[in-house]
């Protein structure tokens, strides 16, 4: 027989809590029944108006399958592979088409949804909860920054959400997630809340998200989040999977931002955002001593003639509040901007040297990019538009600043920029061997020799290609 030897270690371990005062709850217990025989405990009363709020969104797109391919074989590696014999593909049309959920906000058929569930869509139909009838919706407005969206079908008298202040919620609160999982009809699921005001998840540019253990599933996108009243908290958007299934972790945009995005998409058709020309990030641990705050913002560069600049806004200042509301990081502080017209004048509270400060700033317009620099359609390629690559760009779309080009503002579809290979977001940094600097220098390139073929290089994500434009 093996002989085992138990050595004291638990003893020590035992003489080393002895003088520890461990905190003990009362050892009186009450166990109060949460029902009896003739009793169910059941939220069915307090969601019940908003499944009638929430509708199923299906949303249909044509795709080319064979338009990429093409793309790749007029390539000018391939062009030098194949000679003149470059397979001419057929182009081949299928549909595709995704499953998802809003919530009506207005008797009159607004529904607010996210912005992946509409995108790029050729068809979008809803049905709503106890009609069997199919709606042909219309999309008002679409944010990609938030992902949200508006769609609006022909309907009356429709039962709206109620919205709650999603401000006022609490990590632990009871919440139902109501939605349309894996199209298997109106669902809901409870949980918990987790967590709140989640950013830096890499899911959109402005990220103030609620997190939640109730069960959010594909097809769930776009319906509702609801706290145990029956009241709208927020829009569920995102769940973290490995496996594609409901692992626990998802995310909601809040009630408040979808509130304010979806009036302004109903009057406006687009988010008009104030900017601010910073370059921002929180506080270090090392950092703190440096300042007499804790939290904030902490300016890192300042855009040249932005409003920052104007301001009188400095690289090391620290913004602790923006029109009396306290800023608690740099995701905050975008969030705050963001949400603020463009034009609008604002109070600017700042740490700078242990002092505290106060400035006035008007702010610009982020807007879209052709507010930033000159803009120029069909450039020298049918279909293409171009824009100098200014410094609130490079802030806007977190491009390097030692990146220099023209930016690709915009590619028509079936155009010959497209069928060339060009895409959005393509930065011109080279034609042949001149280096490109601005759209000056670019018309300048290709009014020499007009009829000759040219190597454009091409920054894409970071990595350099090339095109060859005839």
């Amino acid at each position: 027989m093996k002989k085992i030897v138990i050595l004291p270690i638990f003893l020590g371990a035992s003489l080393l809590l002895a003088n520890i005062n461990i905190e003990m709850m009362p050892n009186k217990v009450q166990r109060e029944e949460a029902t009896n025989k003739n009793i169910v405990l059941s939220y069915n009363n307090s969601i019940k108006g908003m499944q009638k709020s929430v509708v199923n969104i299906s949303s249909t797109k044509n795709i080319k399958t064979n338009a990429n391919m093409q793309n790749l074989l007029n390539n000018p590696f391939f062009r030098d592979f194949f000679g003149n014999n470059i397979p001419k593909l057929q182009p081949q049309n299928r549909k595709a088409r995704s499953l998802g959920s809003g919530v009506i906000i207005s008797k009159d058929g607004y529904i607010v949804t996210n912005n992946h569930v509409v995108e790029g869509a050729d068809a979008v139909t809803v049905t709503v909860h106890g009609d069997k009838k199919i709606y042909k919706a219309k999309i008002i407005g679409q944010d990609p920054k938030t992902d949200l969206a508006v769609i609006k079908i022909d309907a009356k008298n429709l039962h709206v959400a109620q919205f709650g202040d999603s401000s006022k919620l609490l990590e632990g609160d009871i919440v139902f997630a109501i939605g349309n999982p894996f199209g298997v009809g109106e669902s809901v699921t409870q949980g918990i809340i987790s967590a709140l005001n989640k950013s830096s998840i890499g899911l959109n540019q402005y990220e103030n998200f609620i997190q939640t253990d109730a069960s959010i599933n594909p097809g769930n996108s776009g319906g509702a989040l609801v706290d145990s009243r029956g009241a709208l908290i927020g829009i569920n958007s995102a769940i973290i999977s490995r496996s594609g299934g409901n692992n626990g972790i998802g995310f909601a945009i809040p009630s408040n931002m979808v509130k304010s995005i979806a009036v302004n998409l109903i009057n406006n058709g687009k988010i008009k955002r104030g900017f601010l020309g910073v370059s921002i990030s929180n506080l270090k641990a090392n950092m703190k001593g440096l300042y007499k705050n804790d939290s904030g913002a902490l300016i890192l560069q300042v855009e040249k003639k932005s409003s920052a600049s104007k301001a009188g806004l400095k690289r090391g200042d620290l913004i602790i509040a923006i029109n009396g509301k306290k800023i608690k990081n740099a995701n905050e502080l975008k969030n705050v901007i963001g949400a603020i017209l463009p034009n609008k004048t604002i109070t600017v509270k700042f740490e700078r040297d242990k002092t505290i400060k106060t400035t006035k700033a008007v702010l610009a317009d982020m807007g879209d990019t052709k507010s930033f620099g000159k803009n120029q359609d069909e450039a020298f390629v049918k279909g293409l538009s171009v824009t100098e690559l200014t410094n609130q760009i490079k802030s806007l779309y977190k491009i390097p600043a030692n990146i220099n080009g023209v930016l690709v503002s915009d590619v028509k579809e079936n155009s010959q920029a497209q069928k060339i290979g060009f895409l959005k977001g393509d930065i011109i940094v080279q034609v042949q061997n001149v280096s490109i600097n601005s759209i000056k220098d670019l018309n300048r390139v290709f009014n020499q020799n007009k009829n000759r073929a040219k190597m454009i290089y091409i920054n894409r994500g970071g990595y350099i290609t090339y095109l060859v434009v005839k």
